[in-house]
């Protein structure tokens, strides 16, 4: 067996010298095998250990042979160099939406400690509104801000809101781009679904604390208390500790965050957003605790809650075509006219043959058998059809009665006025200017206005100069209506202008929702509705300097009536109680004037 092995072990060193030295070696190695690789029909040994043991110093062949040599098995391969374009691809990963907004938190409003705590205090209370009036309940909420000192604050939010189930908890706050009012076209405060998610992220990377949630949903249900951490790199919630907790409120909802944030006051801070926000929610009852201690309530000037907003379909005519080639493939509707009319508000039978019609398409077509150039021309002719406006039930404004009664109540003036516009569209979404104004009273009168901008009851702080509504403000020629103007600033005196817009989805300019996009249909209907306060104001101004002058007229003649009299007396000869008698007639008769001229 072992000669076997071993002839095997020489054949192999044979082929492997072959492909160094080419034939001549192989036949040297073959003759060396026929010479000592034999005796008495027996292998003696490798041809290796027989070159090794003649090894005679006339054959430089033979000693060449006796290095040793590799074997094919043992040889290792080289690896091929990747190139460039393969190690980039390694590199590549996919991207989470929290791991995005964690290096870009500018984006939802916390590039600095001011705002951030602004931004965070806002993202907390919009949610208590919004789940107070979507359960039917008239709001009251209570805000808390503590300094822990080192430049971090606890933020902390209660309502008296329905609740949140149990397991709604952790990805509600946990996990952005997660919510209820993304995808249905009906007005709230909230629409992206990261706000408060959002605000825990931060709290997350600044302090390392979680956020702290305390909820119940009934009073005989149990409250439970959650801490929860996002997890950035998958989007995903982390609850590192839930438990029950023995609350005194029967149902709501208490949020708490510690971030490291900055307290100031000034027009941008909490303290003016809290104020504005109870102008804006009338039927809301706010109590503020601020860092220092000290205490605003607002109390609810209405017990009537708004109306509950509609939720609507889409307008054709605000609908864009990779928006389009998806509801269209989506669609349960059999064929393509009772797609448009199914998918589609304000669409009836005849306009949807109308538009099939346009398109050069069959009605009893499949809408997902359409290809892309029919889809384009479907697209066109929805535009180039004539449509009835959406309906407005899916816009709830505030009303000019309540705009009045938050101003009054909010701001120390003479004068106030507001106007609630017709609905109108804009890129097919439906929405609703409103607007207040303030005059006189202890506003001061040598600084420029004071412009509160909301968007759906919310105030907005930051970007003013980038919002459409501070656009219309300064475009507005107030000078018409008696109030200086500089050219291209906002109007001087002792004013208070509110300009609110209701919108099933508000087009702000970032993430952060801090100013409103300018579209042309929004310029042109904050412009009329600030037009209508304009002239209102105006003859507000002219009656009052009308009176003015009256008092003045009559503060005149008033110093000259004793004068009369005693001329009178001269005359006529009278006595002192008779002259007394006239001069007491004609101031009677001077102050019951109705008008003088």
């Amino acid at each position: 067996m072992a000669a076997k092995t071993r002839a095997r072990k020489s054949k192999k060193t044979g082929k492997k010298a072959k492909g160094k030295g080419g034939t001549s070696r192989k036949s040297k190695d073959e003759s060396q095998l026929g010479l000592f690789g034999k005796a008495g029909g027996k292998r003696t040994g490798s041809p290796k250990r027989a070159r090794s043991a003649r090894a005679p110093e006339s054959e430089p062949a033979i000693l060449e042979s006796t290095e040793p040599e590799k074997s094919p098995k043992k040889r290792r391969r080289g690896r091929r160099k990747k190139s460039i374009a393969e190690q980039m691809a390694e590199r590549q990963r996919e991207i989470s939406v929290s791991e995005f907004f964690t290096k870009n938190r500018h984006l939802l409003g916390f590039d600095n400690p001011a705002k951030a705590l602004l931004t965070t205090v806002k993202e907390a209370v919009d949610n208590s509104l919004d789940a107070c009036e979507e359960a039917k309940i008239l709001p009251e909420l209570e805000v808390t801000i503590d300094d822990v000192g080192e430049g971090r604050y606890i933020v902390r939010v209660t309502d008296n809101g329905p609740g949140i189930v149990y397991g709604q908890i952790p990805k509600i706050f946990g996990k952005l781009l997660y919510g209820s009012k993304f995808h249905r076209l009906k007005q709230s405060r909230g629409q992206q679904g990261m706000g408060i998610s959002a605000a825990g992220m931060y709290g997350q990377l600044t302090t390392g604390k979680p956020t702290v949630i305390i909820s119940r949903t009934g009073e005989g249900n149990d409250a439970y208390r959650f801490e929860v951490k996002i997890d950035t790199r998958k989007n995903k919630p982390e609850s590192t500790d839930r438990k029950e907790e023995n609350w005194d409120k029967p149902h709501g909802t208490s949020v708490e965050l510690e971030i490291e944030a900055t307290y100031r006051g000034g027009k941008r801070s909490v303290d003016k957003y809290i104020e504005q926000t109870a102008i804006a929610n009338p039927h809301a009852s706010l109590r503020f605790r601020n860092p220092k201690g000290e205490l605003s309530e607002y109390p609810r000037l209405s017990d009537e809650l708004p109306r509950e907003p509609n939720e609507i379909k889409p307008h054709p005519h605000g609908v864009e075509l990779g928006v389009l080639m998806t509801m269209l493939k989506d669609s349960r509707g059999r064929d393509l006219k009772g797609a448009l009319m199914r998918d589609f508000s304000r669409i009836s039978a005849r306009v949807a043959c109308a538009i099939c019609e346009r398109a050069g398409l069959s009605p009893g077509a499949r809408p997902k058998r359409l290809v892309a150039e029919q889809v384009e021309a479907l697209h066109r002719a929805m535009g180039e059809v004539k449509v009835m406006n959406p309906p407005t039930s899916c816009v709830v404004p505030i009303g000019e009665e309540l705009i009045r009664k938050g101003l009054e109540h909010g701001v120390q003036a003479d004068f106030f006025t507001s106007v609630t516009r017709g609905p109108a569209v804009y890129r097919g979404n439906p929405f609703q200017v409103e607007a207040g104004l303030a005059w006189g009273g202890d506003l001061p009168a040598d600084e420029l206005c004071t412009l509160y901008r909301l968007a759906n009851r919310v105030p907005l702080q930051y970007q003013q100069s980038d919002c459409a509504i501070t656009k219309a403000v300064i475009d507005t020629d107030w000078r018409n209506y008696k109030v200086s103007q500089a050219r291209g600033a906002l109007p001087s005196g002792p004013m208070v202008i509110l300009v609110d817009v209701a919108s099933v989805w508000v087009p702000f300019t970032s993430e952060s929702k801090e100013a409103v996009a300018r579209y042309p249909e929004i310029l042109r209907e904050i412009r009329l509705a600030l037009q209508i306060c304009g002239r209102r104001l105006s003859h507000h101004l002219s009656a009052r300097r009308r009176e003015t002058e009256e008092g003045r007229k009559r503060d005149y003649i008033e110093t000259y009536i004793p004068h009369i009299g005693i001329a009178l007396r001269e005359i006529l000869g009278s006595s002192e109680k008779r002259t007394a008698q006239v001069v007491e007639t004609l101031t009677d008769t001077l102050r019951r004037s109705r008008k003088f001229k």
